[in-house]
């Protein structure tokens, strides 16, 4: 697919701001899930509670830092990260303290990484990753989360199957792509808006009829968050101040934190998970690189992205408290409206910190049924493995010893082998990684320097004539 604007193409102003308010819709659902799903695994009295405006200033404040530290040429989005969930619900009985320290170690490790391979460079990298490794991984990503896009497309405020929630999915999935493929160049550029308005809108036509009626069936769309926001008018209902983190460690102050035990104890905690997020991080920023036709591992180099990766999770975390991290739905949003300009992640960033005020914002965000989420979602995560397919195209799957490497990572991360270790947990990507790894180092050993590099052109080799659809 032709991208319509470029890394350094600047949209003009009233479409950027439009394809920047998509890119927004495309992961704000995910960015404000992460705090609610801590808070919710959070026992007993805590002292820490998460906030979703927070999370979401965060993010747009560390991909911002993200971008400068990239030189503006790696356009993705970073947001709040599903892995390190469990060792935030674990930080939480550190206090705030507790919570930023691990995103201060989480991010620290990235840094490390970062001065490391500025050391010795990437080659390493291709080596060890190569597009046997790599292709498959990605597609995984894009496969391991399908079943969350089908159990959101079932999801409503009842909680109960439900099949008209289901159509409501659907529609903004029709929607989107038929908007994607079929809409003028305009339409084409904003497919995730018009499909999210066309399934909200017939979740609101069925919830109107089934409050009508006391059909509890019908009701897809929840205005509660809205009631709530509104039910004393007041400044705060209109524009409020998040819950920053930092705000939450100068009022309680490090005392949760018990000490050097507390720290050891989160840094346990984080500093192996962002090990393994490391991986994906790769993986990302390869798959984005065959999106907009640039090897980002080169430039703005590995070395930048990891530094952006980490310190922009880190000054998220010191505003929103969960450690951020590389998005798909960023890519995939990329990859289907062909807008890559940094420009628009950019102003996307902006959207996010202004829309951390404004608090009807967010309670509006919250009565999107996920439903309809899950219905883009179906193109979002299936963009990303089929981008992770297309890095396979160049790779011999007639010899043995590729075969092995990609079936034995898509068996292992689609049959969800976690490895846990009590002290951290590696996830199944994580896992079906290694092995890929392990497997591509047992077979490759010996390998000549002619395939080495033969392999090495076909990884860079594009087909101008290749279309996704």
């Amino acid at each position: 697919m032709k991208l319509v604007y470029d890394v350094d193409e600047r949209p003009p102003f009233g479409k950027n701001l439009i394809y920047a308010f998509q890119q927004l819709l495309a992961i704000i659902a995910a960015t404000l899930l992460v705090p609610t799903l801590v808070n919710l695994g959070t026992q007993g009295n805590t002292e820490v509670t998460m906030s979703q405006p927070a999370a979401l200033f965060g993010a747009g404040i560390g991909t911002l830092l993200y971008v400068l530290l990239t030189k503006k040429k790696s356009p993705i989005f970073l947001g709040s990260s599903f892995a390190f969930i469990t060792p935030l619900i674990g930080a939480a009985s550190f206090g705030y303290f507790g919570i930023f320290l691990g995103a201060l170690f989480a991010g620290g490790v990235y840094v490390i990484i970062a001065l490391i391979i500025m050391l010795v460079g990437t080659k390493w990298v291709d080596r060890i990753m190569p597009p046997v490794i790599i292709g498959p991984t990605v597609a995984l990503i894009g496969l391991s989360l399908c079943g969350s896009a089908v159990s959101n497309l079932n999801n409503t405020s009842a909680g109960d199957y439900n099949l008209l929630a289901i159509v409501c999915g659907l529609t903004a999935f029709f929607v989107t792509i038929l908007a994607s493929v079929k809409g003028d160049k305009n339409i084409r550029m904003i497919p995730f808006i018009i499909g999210i308005i066309a399934g909200y809108a017939l979740g609101c036509v069925f919830t109107i009829i089934g409050t009508l009626t006391g059909i509890d069936y019908m009701k897809i769309v929840d205005f509660q968050p809205l009631v709530e926001n509104f039910s004393t008018i007041t400044l705060k209902s209109f524009v409020s101040v998040p819950d920053f983190t930092f705000m939450g460690m100068i009022k309680n102050g490090p005392s949760a934190l018990q000490g050097a035990v507390g720290v050891v104890n989160v840094l346990l905690l984080f500093a192996p998970v962002a090990l393994v997020v490391f991986a994906e991080h790769i993986a990302d920023h390869e798959n984005l690189g065959s999106v907009i036709r640039r090897d980002l591992i080169r430039d703005p180099g590995l070395h930048r992205t990891l530094l952006g990766d980490g310190l922009g999770s880190i000054l998220g975390a010191f505003f929103g408290g969960c450690p951020n991290t590389s998005y798909g739905e960023a890519i995939g949003c990329v990859a289907i409206s062909g807008d890559a300009s940094i420009f628009t992640i950019i102003t996307t960033s902006v959207l996010c910190i202004l829309c951390s005020f404004f608090t009807p914002f967010v309670a509006f965000v919250n009565t999107i049924p996920v439903c309809v989420i899950g219905g883009i979602c179906i193109a979002l995560y299936g963009f990303i493995s089929v981008s992770g397919l297309r890095m396979i195209q160049t790779v011999d799957l007639n010899d043995n010893r590729n075969l092995f490497v990609v079936s034995s990572i898509l068996v292992l991360g689609i049959g969800g082998l976690v490895l846990d270790f009590k002290v951290v947990q590696i996830t199944s990507i994580a896992t079906a990684l290694l092995v890929g790894i392990i497997v591509n180092i047992i077979l490759r050993k010996g390998k000549s320097p002619a395939e080495e590099a033969a392999e090495e052109d076909a990884k860079y080799k594009v087909d101008e004539n290749e279309k996704l659809f």
